[in-house]
């Protein structure tokens, strides 16, 4: 199935997108049971780097910005997030996590260069995707987009997501990055994605002919 066909029609009012917050794509997309979360690979001086970071077992965040801001505020969340569990006895909620980034990047949003998407799945709300952008506000989205490649989507993805995207629809549509990757010098490498649900998380590579006529034909 291509992407084209996978997603078809959304207003913009429906889904974020948080601009030039580093030289990364990211985004993450709910559907019914979970959510999907993607980036390309690139930083700086790595190719390969995963900017998939888990938070706790059903939760993780998408990074874009300075690598040093962003790697240092996940980790304080996810010890915040360790423990909260372990007071509760229960596993964490999603938007507990998302609270956390959105305290710390709005109480240091000066010194911060860190635009995050929080998405994952608990037994309360099931998926869930929040996105924090610069200046530390905090948005519940059905799907969100961020970092400099993003600027290259805006189009392509409010005339093409719905609401209610099945499964297999979310991991299509995900490919989304590698449109942007393909226009945004900043971004490249390879796309990561994470599917995750109540039964855990699935991970996945694609390179080369498998962006599907993005970055993957310079790739091949």
């Amino acid at each position: 199935m291509g992407l084209n066909g996978a997603v078809m029609g959304l207003g913009a009012h429906l889904w974020g997108s948080y601009g030039s917050g580093g030289t990364t794509t990211i985004m993450a997309a709910e559907f019914d049971g979970g959510v999907v979360i993607g980036a390309d690979s690139s930083y700086v001086a790595n190719r390969v780097t995963d900017k998939l970071t888990p938070i706790h077992d059903r939760i993780f965040c998408c990074r874009s910005g300075s690598a040093a801001d962003t790697q240092a505020v996940a980790e304080a969340v996810a010890y915040q997030l360790a423990f909260h569990s372990v007071e509760l006895q229960e596993p964490p909620r999603v938007r507990t996590a998302a609270r956390l980034f959105q305290q710390s990047c709005y109480r240091y949003r000066e010194e911060l260069s860190a635009g995050i998407i929080v998405a994952g799945w608990d037994p309360r709300r099931g998926g869930q995707v929040y996105a924090v952008p610069l200046g530390g506000l905090l948005h519940p989205q059905p799907l969100a987009i961020g970092g400099s490649g993003s600027s290259y989507v805006y189009g392509f993805v409010d005339a093409s997501f719905r609401p209610g995207l099945s499964r297999e629809e979310c991991t299509h549509s995900a490919l989304t990055l590698a449109l942007a990757m393909s226009r945004d010098g900043s971004s490249g490498g390879v796309v990561r994605l994470a599917t995750v649900t109540a039964e855990g998380v699935e991970r996945k590579v694609l390179t080369g002919a498998e962006l599907e006529g993005g970055e993957g034909g310079a790739m091949s």
